[in-house]
């Protein structure tokens, strides 16, 4: 529901926009280490039934088949962790590796090479299929190992303070069948948020297809476009709304991908094995009865992710925050970063339907410039494209999860250097932050560590 309304000015007063509660009626006041974990408000006994049994599906250590409990067997034959939560830590986001570390905890690497698949995505590696993963059951060679160095970039802002980013470059180690090859195509990325992604699926695809503009028709250097992808849960091309480059369609498409890439469980959406052609061992491998991950708790799991709550705002600094969120809209952020979105009245779950919500994201693909570039193609996404991330709940990751790394592949140590890395067609907006007197600047963080 729309709480109030506010004004965003950007050097002359605009309009009064609409200002909604974050996640409308999934909305909760949280801010402890759990804040992203909790029911929306008011479901029904069946309901959180239902909510605690995906909470179950999401949070299990998954055994590798047979085993004693034959509802949660099926591990891999390849995998890179045993559960959803073991990247997405009480369901928050995931972090590159920090110093003492030599393995990649709750990230994971992309791969593919030139050309698509038969459906349009991006060609799996020949020997290493989409994600390299570094770990598997006894028996099977798990396909390699990647670390990351990082190069410092310094930088200074037009007052003079002075400021570092790092830039990843990875490095592929045991890798069991082969090295990657010139033409590979590689993408470290972290585990992101899960924490209202029912709201996003509800948005009416007219809505997002509005805020398109591929050519620029408007002059304001921003171009985002919509990603179009695969639904193997629907056999047909759809409106893509998640990952990094919105290569997932619906929350069920979503979790039942991750569930097969990341835990090599079978489903009734992909029912085979995550086994490249050369991976011999992989492919011998002994199964279990049907496939891993049970109709029925596939669509627990999803009803989970549906309505999880969204925490509140943390209102320390209001005065700060207010100036800081005006200054948002002044540099141009909420040209890609949208503060609201509306869900259709019939949205299903029900606690979904007619909701104003406040994720910050329009969820189209946008030029990120050359700093950002993977140089991989998704569908439609190009290698310097890349989905506007939702902003909620950025401040909490710090409390959640206990770090505070961000973009796709954790780069940025700080909301700030995620600021300055942003390039193409945010660079005016950037340009214009670092232009900013050092108090603005401060001031723009604060309202986003208010999010």
């Amino acid at each position: 529901m729309i709480a109030a309304f506010g004004l965003l000015m950007a050097g002359t007063l605009l309009a009064a926009v609409p200002v909604a509660t974050p996640g409308g009626a999934l909305t909760r006041a949280l801010d402890n280490r759990d804040a992203f974990t909790r029911p929306a408000p008011g479901l029904t006994p069946r309901e959180l039934r239902d909510f605690n049994f995906g909470n179950r599906v999401f949070n299990t250590n998954w055994a590798v088949a047979p085993a004693s409990v034959d509802a949660f067997d099926g591990l891999g034959p390849v995998f890179n962790r045993v559960s959803c939560s073991g990247c997405h830590l009480r369901d928050g986001r995931g972090r590159p590796p920090v110093d003492g570390e030599d393995e990649m905890l709750s990230m994971l690497v992309r791969l593919s090479v030139p050309g698509t698949d038969g459906h349009g995505g991006p060609k799996p590696h020949p020997a290493y299929g989409d994600q390299l993963n570094d770990r598997a059951i006894p028996g099977v060679p798990a396909e390699g190992r990647a670390r990351i160095e990082w190069r410092e970039r310094a930088g200074r802002y037009p007052d003079g303070e002075r400021y570092s980013l790092r830039a990843p470059r990875l490095v592929f180690e045991d890798l069991a069948f082969g090295p990657l090859g010139r033409r590979s195509l590689s993408s470290p990325r972290v585990a992101p948020g899960v924490p209202g992604m029912g709201l996003l699926e509800a948005i009416p695809e007219a809505d997002l297809v509005a805020r398109a503009d591929p050519g620029d028709a408007d002059g304001d250097g921003i171009s985002g476009r919509a990603n179009r992808v695969w639904n193997p849960a629907t056999g047909r091309t759809e409106l893509g709304r998640f990952g990094w480059k919105a290569n997932a369609a619906t929350v069920l498409a979503q979790s039942a991908g991750a569930a097969h890439g990341d835990m090599g469980l079978s489903s009734r959406i992909f029912p085979g094995e995550n086994c490249a052609t050369p991976q011999l061992a992989c492919a011998a491998a002994v199964r279990g009865d049907g496939t891993d991950l049970r109709d029925a708790h596939l669509d627990k799991l999803v009803f989970y992710l549906q309505v999880l709550a969204v925490p509140d705002r943390r209102r320390v600094a209001p005065e700060t925050e207010a100036r800081g969120e005006t200054l948002f809209a002044q540099v141009g952020c909420t040209g890609c970063h949208t503060p609201v979105q509306r869900t259709a009245p019939d949205a299903l779950p029900r606690q979904l339907a007619g909701q104003s919500f406040m994720p910050y994201t329009d969820l189209l693909l946008h030029d990120m410039g050359p700093g950002l570039a993977d140089g991989r193609g998704d569908f439609l996404a190009d290698g310097r494209e890349w989905r506007t991330a939702p902003l909620w709940g950025l401040g909490l990751v710090p409390v959640t999860n206990g770090h505070s790394f961000y973009l796709h592949d954790g780069r940025a140590r700080s909301l700030e250097e995620a600021v300055l890395w942003h390039g193409g067609e945010a660079a005016r907006s950037q340009q214009a932050f670092r232009r900013l007197a050092r108090e603005d600047r401060q001031a723009l963080l604060t309202f986003l560590r208010s999010l």
